[in-house]
């Protein structure tokens, strides 16, 4: 087991390059099971749970080769319907993106129910009813079992906007006979992608990047080259490190055009930045003051589908108002363990009140204090990263694989803008 040890208070000042999108890259790998030919991928994040699905591919018989300077060849000629290991289907969450392209092209998949993040409840039943719509038989036991003879194109209204089953539906939809509409889908920029992407192969995608998508099925795809985008989570995340820092940092290639929701969010809070092509540059001259609803009002922040505030900025934005003059809700509806991190926060010295599992109210600024913490899942421990990064003293993460598994070298990136921070065995 690793560790972090972070000495607190120092500013950020420099340039950094994001990772590639680890929400785009685990779609992007899984959908290269739907073709015999090779793909390849560029920008592809080297972390654990991008390991762990390219394990998974080559368990059902694709071939993956590492190119190097993070890319990959992915070959999957022939398929096999293996059973696939129980404990690696349980680390990751998006194990679950393999039952659209192996029931489309093999007919078939058994799967082990996925695991991923203990942030609430995240059901499969909008996975299953879009599969079974297209013609999928599915039974759920001590294993989901997927099959198919063909599937036939569907109007699809999806029961909720999930971003893994929308993705799912469209990799079924791809091979599928006939036309497909799925209605209420998800539409964040990593479902673009994966859109953009298999019409490069080509599929017949339409209305990419709306509610509605129309989907004309295809009897094969090519191969292909694509690149994956710039991990916009990621960006906000170094975003969030300048600012609890008083700091100043260039992020380039940073996607800016899917941040104009969260810039929204960020200004409430007092903090802006600048655009410079597709660069993002963070002042270090921030007025972090919460800007009051009408009537001088507490603000809501309230997570919701894209093209709204998503959940996974939740924690991080939660860290950077501890630092704001000002009180602040924050409303997490999807997901019921979002907010427990912050009691964490608390023992750092932030005033926080948790409401219910759903919300907590933040009054700042606060000065924190240097703690000894375990990071919880992704987000929330970065979030407590960004937190030891503003406090005083030197502060101890453990647990920080789950941080591994959503950010390439977050340490050496941070460590290159003036961070002080070491990775260390326990």
């Amino acid at each position: 087991m690793e560790k972090f040890v972070i000495e607190g208070g120092h500013p950020l000042r420099g340039e950094v390059t994001p990772g590639g999108n680890k929400n785009a890259a685990l779609p992007l790998l899984a959908a290269c099971l739907l073709t015999d030919e090779p793909i390849i991928l560029h920008n592809v994040p080297r972390i654990r749970d991008v390991s762990d699905m390219r394990h998974l591919l080559e368990s059902l018989g694709a071939q993956v080769e590492d190119l190097g300077d993070n890319s990959w060849r992915i070959a999957a000629r022939t398929l096999r319907p293996a059973d696939l290991d129980p404990d690696l289907c349980r680390r990751i969450r998006a194990s679950i993106l393999l039952a659209g392209p192996m029931t489309a092209r093999a007919g078939i998949l058994r799967l082990s129910p996925p695991g991923g993040d203990v942030i609430g409840r995240r059901r499969l039943d909008t996975h299953i009813l879009a599969l079974q719509a297209l013609g999928a038989e599915v039974n759920y036991g001590r294993t989901l079992e997927f099959s198919a003879r063909g599937l036939k194109g569907a109007d699809i209204l999806m029961d909720e906007a999930s971003v893994t089953a929308t993705e799912n539906a469209i990799m079924a939809a791809v091979l599928a006979k006939g036309i497909t509409v799925i209605r209420n889908a998800a539409s964040e920029p990593h479902i673009q992608e994966l859109c953009r992407f298999l019409n490069k192969l080509g599929a017949r995608i339409e209305n990419i990047g709306s509610n509605t998508l129309h989907i004309e099925g295809v009897d094969k795809l090519h191969g292909g080259e694509f690149t994956v985008g710039a991990d916009y989570l990621e960006v906000i995340s170094m975003v969030g490190a300048a600012v609890v820092t008083r700091g100043e940092v260039r992020i380039r290639n940073a996607g800016v055009s899917y941040l104009e929701m969260t810039g929204q969010v960020f200004h409430r809070f007092g903090v802006n930045w600048k655009v410079e092509g597709d660069d993002l540059i963070v002042p270090a001259d921030q007025s972090l003051e919460i800007k009051p609803d009408l009537g001088g009002v507490i603000p809501e922040i309230k997570t919701n589908v894209w093209p709204a505030f998503p959940t996974d900025l939740m924690s991080i934005a939660i860290t950077v108002a501890t630092q704001a003059k000002g009180s602040v809700l924050f409303h997490d509806w999807m997901y019921s363990g979002r907010m427990y991190f912050t009691d964490k926060l608390v023992g750092m010295g932030a005033r926080i009140i948790l409401c219910d599992p759903y919300r907590c109210l933040v009054q700042g600024p606060n000065r924190l204090f240097s703690e000894k913490m375990e990071s919880p899942d992704i987000r929330a421990g970065m979030a407590l990263l960004l937190a030891a990064l503003a406090a005083d003293g030197k502060s101890d993460i453990r647990n920080i694989g789950q941080i591994d598994r959503g950010y390439e070298r977050v340490d050496e990136k941070l460590r290159a803008l003036g961070a002080k921070i070491t990775r260390e065995k326990e």
